[in-house]
C-alpha cells in the first residue's frame, strides 16, 4: 500500500468542516420534518388533492430522503476522520493505490480512486 497524498492536519480540518455542514443539514431537516408532521396534524385540508401546488406527503417524502442522505454522508465523513486516524485516508480502498488530490478535494469523503469507481459502473 502506497502513502496517501495528504497533511493529515489539514484534512482532519477539512473534514471535520464537512461534517459540520452535513451536522447542521441534517438537524435542519429533522426540523423541517417535524414542522412537515405539525402541518399535517393541524390541517384539515386535502392536500392529496390540491391543484395549488405539492402535497405535505411529498414534502415530507422529499425531506426524508434528504435526511437519509445527509446521515449516510456523516458516516462516510466519520470514516474517513478514522483512515485520517489509522494513516489509511487517500488510499483507494480496492486497487491500494493513492487517491488523486483533485479527487479528494472534490469528494473528500471517497474511498475509491478514479479507475476503481468508473470500473465499478
Amino acid at each position: 500500500m502506497r502513502e496517501p497524498p495528504c497533511d493529515a492536519a489539514a484534512v482532519r480540518q477539512r473534514l471535520a468542516r464537512e461534517r459540520a455542514t452535513a451536522l447542521a443539514r441534517a438537524e435542519s431537516l429533522r426540523r423541517r420534518l417535524d414542522e412537515i408532521g405539525d402541518a399535517s396534524t393541524w390541517t384539515g385540508a386535502d392536500d392529496e388533492h390540491d391543484p395549488e401546488g405539492a402535497t405535505l406527503a411529498y414534502e415530507r417524502a422529499q425531506a426524508q430522503g434528504l435526511l437519509v442522505d445527509a446521515r449516510h454522508e456523516l458516516e462516510a465523513l466519520d470514516r474517513a476522520l478514522a483512515q485520517v486516524e489509522q494513516g489509511a485516508y487517500g488510499v483507494c480502498e480496492r486497487c491500494g493505490e493513492p487517491i488523486a488530490v483533485e479527487r479528494l478535494d472534490a469528494l473528500p469523503a471517497t474511498t475509491t480512486c478514479i479507475s476503481c469507481a468508473s470500473s465499478r459502473r
